[in-house]
């Protein structure tokens, strides 16, 4: 595979998983009955899967390692963040209000993923400001 290839693969996978993870969060806050479907507690993982595996992929075909490279860290670390924040607003807070906070900051946290990728830098998106 190549890496325009994997880069595309990578991106509509990036695109699907925050796209059902908005709307399991949605339907956990509605209590709706899909939320306990079979295939939605399964897609998810799959996609995940091929997001990682593209990930690394990528990073070695570019020559750019976490631990080595800041933003490729700052994704990481930040990957882990969106996680447990994941973990938290679909199933293990105790309360609504509890998940619905983790979703919102499950979201933000993404969206700063998304910006430290397209700039390549650990501030993401506040990085144009900063010179």
């Amino acid at each position: 595979m190549g890496y325009p290839m994997a880069f595309y693969i990578h991106i509509t996978c990036v695109s699907i998983s925050i796209t059902l993870f908005t709307v399991r969060g949605l339907w956990m806050l509605l209590d709706h009955p899909l939320l306990t479907h079979k295939i939605v507690k399964i897609l998810p993982h799959i996609i995940d899967t091929a997001l990682l595996t593209s990930a690394i992929y990528l990073a070695f075909n570019i020559n750019q390692y976490p631990f080595v490279d800041g933003w490729l860290t700052a994704k990481l670390l930040a990957l882990l963040a969106y996680i447990g924040l994941g973990i938290i607003a679909l199933g293990r807070g105790k309360t609504k209000r509890i998940r619905l906070v983790a979703l919102i900051f499950a979201i933000l946290t993404f969206s700063y993923i998304v910006s430290v990728a397209m700039t390549h830098n650990p501030l993401g998106i506040l990085s144009v400001w900063v010179a």
